[in-house]
């Protein structure tokens, strides 16, 4: 079986603080399972410098920036990157492997 590449997954909220916790326990769940990653999180004004300068895998949304959804969608769509929005529940109790699962989801 071969390796898989390293993934970039960029999670967007409003202020990027919250959501750094979640990023700790992705980051967690995913060396547990033996898979490389670069997990950060942005916030929403800040994703469109990101989204240029690195090779993002998949982006989630926070909960409290869904809204954005369909502004993202557009922006990723040329590039090819799923999108979703982070299960609220999975969101709420900091589940870093079940949003790190919905994310691996998005790249198959």
């Amino acid at each position: 079986m071969k390796k898989m590449a390293k993934k970039t997954i960029m999670l967007v909220c409003s202020a990027g603080m919250s959501t750094s916790l979640l990023v700790t326990k992705m980051q967690k769940a995913a060396e547990e399972k033996g898979i490389e990653t670069d997990i950060f999180a942005v916030s929403a004004s800040d994703a469109d410098n990101h989204l240029e300068t690195k090779d993002v895998d998949v982006l989630l949304l926070g909960p409290q920036v869904r809204f954005m959804k369909a502004q993202f969608e557009q922006k990723l769509a040329s590039k090819g990157i799923p999108l979703d929005i982070i299960n609220m529940q999975d969101y709420g109790m900091m589940n870093g492997e079940k949003v790190l699962e919905q994310a691996e989801k998005l790249m198959h």
